[in-house]
């Protein structure tokens, strides 16, 4: 089928069986005013396809996809051409979304039509991602999986071990950052933490890859995934950080936990836990909360 010509091609072709533009949804783009608009677009769609279908009224099928053309519809995206998204997709290092052609099962015609989904990184629990199961570590490509955070959080993951949160799993990079690699956190990341992929199959935590290539695990049945699975640990340049390994490792099951880890967007950092709430979920759902400010500034 031939590419879209312009934003209305597809509306047309949809007939009056799906619904026109929500009017309960705001048409704020996401991302900081200084941002261009073509970054502020491309926060927005990644955001909606990772977090916000439901609040933005947008249907998506169980894999995460949805109609270009519903998507187009958002007030957020009222000024976003197709071409600019498909462009937006195509350029974009880190491989967020894909766009693919397919008939719409809903539809009476067999023509296929335009749908976009987030390759990962949803909070949406519905979303099931056609990921690749890793039964050995030379499944994965590099033989890698290296997550990417800072020095603040580190001082707590050590302990706690990384955190899924809100998310529906925990990102790994196939690499330390670097021209062609698909990077699981900022280019400012401080920390790497290599993870010994094989001796966490064996203690029965699953991986999977995702279809950019970025390592995913949702961790234990708690959401974790611990230090004792830490291969080695180094600074940005590459130098290997010693000690750790003789911290005593904090119990993430413990409720009442005094900080959380925060992983937003594709990074990672602290935020403390104000009062006496004896349920850490909870907590770590407060402190998500108070650091909105700071999530906002991530790039999604």
């Amino acid at each position: 089928m031939e590419a879209t010509k312009h934003r209305g091609y597809e509306k047309a072709q949809r007939g009056s069986n799906y619904p026109q533009r929500s009017t309960k949804a705001s048409a704020k783009l996401r991302g900081l005013p200084k941002d261009s608009l073509e970054v502020r677009q491309a926060k927005t769609v990644t955001w909606i396809l990772r977090h916000a279908a439901e609040s933005e009224e947008l249907e998506l099928r169980p894999d995460g996809y949805a109609r270009v053309h519903d998507l187009l519809d958002r007030p957020k995206l009222k000024n976003l051409t197709f071409e600019a998204l498909q462009d937006m997709v195509q350029k974009d290092k880190k491989t967020r979304c894909s766009l693919i052609q397919e008939p719409d099962p809903k539809s009476d015609s067999s023509e296929p039509i335009w749908w976009i989904g987030a390759n990962q990184g949803h909070s949406m629990k519905a979303i099931k991602l056609d990921l690749q199961p890793i039964r050995n570590v030379s499944d994965i490509p590099t033989g890698l999986a290296v997550h990417g955070t800072n020095t603040a959080a580190w001082e707590l993951i050590k302990t706690q071990g990384l955190k899924k949160m809100s998310r529906n799993h925990i990102h790994m990079a196939q690499s330390a950052p670097g021209p062609g690699v698909i990077s699981t956190g900022r280019n400012f990341a401080t920390i790497l933490i290599y993870i010994d992929v094989q001796k966490a199959l064996g203690a029965g935590v699953q991986f999977f890859l995702s279809n950019n290539g970025v390592v995913l695990t949702e961790g234990d049945g708690f959401g974790s995934l611990q230090p004792e699975f830490f291969q080695r640990v180094t600074d940005g340049k590459g130098k290997e950080l010693t000690g750790w390994r003789s911290e005593r490792p904090l119990d993430s099951r413990t409720a009442g936990q005094p900080v959380a880890i925060i992983q937003a967007g594709e990074s990672t950092f602290a935020a403390e836990i104000s009062g006496e709430d004896s349920n850490a979920a909870s907590s770590a759902d407060a402190a998500i909360l108070d650091v909105q400010e700071e999530i906002e500034k991530l790039s999604l």
